[in-house]
C-alpha cells in the first residue's frame, strides 16, 4: 500500500449507525484521531435516509435481544436529541390489531415483551382502538403504544454530522472500502489508503463484504429486500391519525404492510418485503449487477429449506406487486380505503437483511463479529434508526 492516512478510529459507513458510534467515541476520546469513510457523495442515501421515520417502542423484541436492549432507550435519547436540536419529532402512538383468532396469541407474546422491557403498552378492545383510529379494522383487539412517535430522520443525520465534524471528526465521502489489510490495519479505498487502531464496521448493506476482507463473517450473506409505498391521497388521509399496523408474525423480521403518518403529515401505507436483486436496487433495473446471480441461487436455497415459512413469506409478498392484492392486505387495517385513494410513490427501501448461510434461515437480532482491531455490526436493520444513540455506546463498550 502507498502511505495511508492515520486514524485512532475509522468507522465504515456513514448512516446513522456509522454517525452515532462517531458521536460516542469523539465524547469519550476528544483527543483521538476519528474518520467515517462513505462510499457515497453525501450521508444517509440508503437505508437511513429512506427509513420511515418512525421511532419504535420496541414491544416486538424479546427480553433476550440486542434490540430489546437498545430499543426503548435508544428512542428516548433519539426523541430528547430532537428536542434539544429543534428537530421536528412528536409522539403519534400507534395500534397494532388483530385480524384473527392467531393474532390475539401473538398479542400475548408482544405484551410479555412490553412488560419484559418496560414498555408503555395497553391492551385494548374494538370500541377503544376506534376511539383513537376510527377508521381501523380490528378484530376483537389490539394494543396502544402512546410512545411510537414520528421524526424528521434527515434532519438528525444531517445534526449528528454537524455535531461530529465539529469535534475534529474527518468525515470522506465517495470513500468505498475495496480492501482490508487487517494484519496490517490498513485499508484501500477507491481513493486512497488509511491506516487505523479500530475499525467500526457500520455499512449498512457493505457490512458483510467488509467483514469477510478481515476473516469474519465466513457463514453469513445479505439477502435485500425491497420496501415499496403508496402514498394515501390527501383527500383519505384523514382516515389515519397515527399509525395503525397489523400484528406480526414473530418468526420473521418484516412487520407487514402498514399506515403511518409522517413528519409532514403525509400518510404512507407499506412496505412490501420483495427479494430485490441488487443491495441498491431500488428501480426495476437499477442497482442489478453480477451478484444477482448470487442473490437468486440463495433465494431458491431459502425456499427449498422452507425455514420460518420462507415460502409462504415469497408467496404473499410477490403477490403485492399487484395492486389489487396489496389492497386486500392494506383493507385488513383500514376496511374503508379505495383503489383510487392510493397513488403511485417513489418511496422505495432496500432492507439488507443478514442471512445464514449454512442454516438458511433469516438472523432475527443484530448480529456483531469482533476481533482485537474491529467490530462488524452485520445486521443493522429495523429499529437501528430508532436504536441508534443506544447501539452506538454498546458497541463502544463492547470495543
Amino acid at each position: 500500500m502507498s502511505q495511508s492516512k492515520n486514524y485512532d478510529f475509522i468507522i465504515a459507513g456513514g448512516g446513522i449507525v456509522g454517525l452515532s458510534v462517531a458521536h460516542e467515541l469523539s465524547a469519550r476520546y476528544p483527543s483521538a484521531k476519528i474518520a467515517v469513510l462513505e462510499k457515497e457523495s453525501d450521508i444517509g442515501v440508503h437505508a437511513s435516509g429512506r427509513n420511515s421515520g418512525v421511532l419504535h417502542s420496541g414491544i416486538y423484541y424479546g427480553q433476550d435481544s440486542l434490540k430489546a436492549r437498545v430499543c426503548s432507550e435508544g428512542a428516548r435519547r433519539m426523541f430528547q436529541f430532537a428536542k434539544d436540536h429543534n428537530i421536528a419529532c412528536r409522539k403519534t402512538g400507534k395500534v397494532i390489531i388483530a385480524a384473527n383468532d392467531q393474532d390475539l396469541i401473538t398479542i400475548n407474546s408482544l405484551l410479555k415483551n412490553a412488560a419484559d422491557n418496560k414498555i408503555t403498552a395497553h391492551l385494548l378492545d374494538e370500541m377503544q382502538i376506534k376511539e383513537l383510529e376510527p377508521h381501523a379494522s380490528p378484530y376483537k383487539s389490539g394494543i396502544y403504544t402512546p410512545d411510537t412517535a414520528s421524526i424528521d430522520s434527515k434532519s438528525v443525520l444531517r445534526k449528528v454530522h454537524d455535531i461530529v465534524v465539529s469535534r475534529g471528526v474527518e468525515i470522506h465521502l465517495g470513500q468505498k472500502v475495496v480492501s482490508v489489510d487487517h494484519p496490517r490495519l490498513q485499508l484501500k479505498t477507491s481513493r486512497g489508503d488509511f491506516g487505523y487502531g479500530y475499525l467500526f464496521n457500520c455499512a449498512g448493506s457493505g457490512t458483510d463484504q467488509i467483514a469477510k476482507m478481515t476473516g469474519l463473517a465466513k457463514e453469513y450473506t445479505l439477502l435485500p429486500f425491497k420496501g415499496i409505498y403508496y402514498k394515501v391521497s390527501k383527500e383519505k388521509n384523514h382516515l389515519v391519525n397515527g399509525n395503525i399496523y397489523p400484528v406480526p408474525d414473530l418468526k420473521l423480521p418484516f412487520l407487514g404492510v402498514h399506515f403511518t403518518r409522517v413528519i409532514n403529515g403525509d400518510v404512507y401505507v407499506g412496505p412490501t418485503a420483495i427479494p430485490a436483486f441488487g443491495r441498491e436496487n431500488y428501480g426495476l433495473l437499477q442497482g442489478i449487477n453480477s451478484e444477482a446471480f448470487r442473490i437468486i441461487k440463495d433465494i431458491c436455497l431459502m425456499y427449498a429449506a422452507n425455514q420460518q415459512n420462507f415460502r409462504a413469506l415469497m408467496h404473499a409478498e410477490m403477490k403485492k406487486y399487484i395492486k389489487p392484492y396489496f389492497m386486500n392486505t392494506a383493507r385488513k387495517l383500514v376496511a374503508s380505503i379505495q383503489p383510487q385513494d392510493l397513488l403511485p410513490s417513489n418511496k422505495v427501501g432496500i432492507r439488507p437483511q443478514l442471512i445464514n448461510v449454512a442454516k438458511r434461515k433469516i438472523e432475527m437480532d443484530y448480529i456483531i463479529e469482533q476481533d482485537a482491531n474491529s467490530m462488524h455490526v452485520l445486521n443493522a436493520i429495523s429499529p437501528a434508526f430508532t436504536s441508534a444513540f443506544a447501539f452506538a455506546e454498546l458497541l463502544v463498550n463492547r470495543m
